[in-house]
This record gives structure tokens, C-alpha cells and sequence, in this order.
């Protein structure tokens, strides 16, 4: 059985128009490797979609991973989230204060208001409710990928990902 979820998507990341028809929201951490290798693969995704698939992105980190959380967010208030979000992943078993702040200072934030967004109690409620989301939808590991809000079970692949994909715009018509 393959339930429907519902996934609030205000202030989460995004990649792709908000009317698509095909919706991927992905529950990641940024210090996970197997995260890291299906980053490269969501990017082929958008690429070959661009009309048809919004992704989303929702943080589910382990507890351990002290640095999954904040620094993606905090790079979104400049409009880099994308970009901070590539560069985290291409450094997933080195992250750490001076990882970050090297990250940072490659995509030219603003330091002060990186650091200040970085504190905000508004950011840390989001990574909550992507935590609650996740844990109410049953993720259970990382990376989760909901495809129009039923759990993805295919190969993580981009052909895997294109035939889920296709199947999706057949049945309603959007795209043969």
C-alpha cells in the first residue's frame, strides 16, 4: 500500500515551477552519502523537466549530524540555497564550522546576515517541521523521494526517476 502524503511547501526550497504537475519532495541531510550521490541525479532530473517537475527539499538529518541543517537555509535569505546546497553535498564527510564558512565565502554571502539567519529561531522551526513531516509520512532514512506525495520505491536513477516520471504526466495527460 502506497499512501498519499501532503507536504507543506511555504519557505521550503524549491527547484522548478510551483504548478508542475509532478512534484518530488525530498527528505536529504547533507551529511549523508547516499544523499550526496542522488543530489547530481535530481540535478539531470530538473534539466531534462523543467516545466514538468518541481522538486522540493526538506531536511531530515540525523541527529548526529550537527551541520545538516542550518547552512543551506541560511544561504536561501540570498538567493544561494541551490548553490549551497550543490557544494555541502560535494563536501558531506568533511562538513564543519570552517567547511561552512569556507562554502560561505565562495558564493559571496553576506557574512553578517548569513550569521544572523544561520541563529534564526524562524529557520530552526522549518528544519522541525520538516523532521515532524517526515517522521508523520514514515521516512525512517535518507533520501526519502515522495513523487506527488506516494513514496518512491524505483531506481535512483535518472532513468529510474524518468520512467516514475513519465508514468505520472501519461495518467494525467500532460505530456506523452
Amino acid at each position: 500500500m502506497n499512501l498519499q502524503h501532503d507536504f507543506t511547501w511555504p519557505q521550503s526550497p524549491t527547484k522548478g515551477p510551483a504548478e508542475a504537475p509532478v512534484t518530488l519532495t525530498l527528505f536529504t541531510d547533507f551529511e549523508c552519502s547516499y544523499c550526496a550521490r542522488l543530489a547530481p541525479v535530481l540535478d539531470q532530473v530538473h534539466l531534462q523537466y523543467p516545466k514538468d517537475v518541481r522538486i522540493v527539499f526538506k531536511n531530515f538529518p540525523l541527529r548526529i549530524h550537527r551541520f545538516a541543517v542550518p547552512a543551506a537555509l541560511a544561504a536561501q535569505d540570498q538567493e544561494q540555497f541551490w548553490h549551497f546546497h550543490g557544494r555541502l553535498f560535494q563536501n558531506y564527510n568533511q562538513l564543519n564550522a570552517q567547511k561552512v564558512e569556507e562554502i560561505r565565502q565562495e558564493l559571496n554571502l553576506d557574512a553578517e546576515r548569513f550569521k544572523a539567519k544561520m541563529k534564526d529561531p524562524a529557520l530552526q522551526g522549518l528544519a522541525r517541521r520538516d523532521l515532524e513531516e517526515g517522521n508523520s509520512a514514515g521516512v525512517s532514512g535518507t533520501p526519502t523521494v515522495f513523487i506527488n506525495g506516494k513514496t518512491y520505491r524505483g531506481a535512483r536513477s535518472l532513468e529510474g526517476f524518468r520512467q516514475a516520471i513519465d508514468a505520472v504526466l501519461a495518467k494525467s495527460g500532460d505530456k506523452l
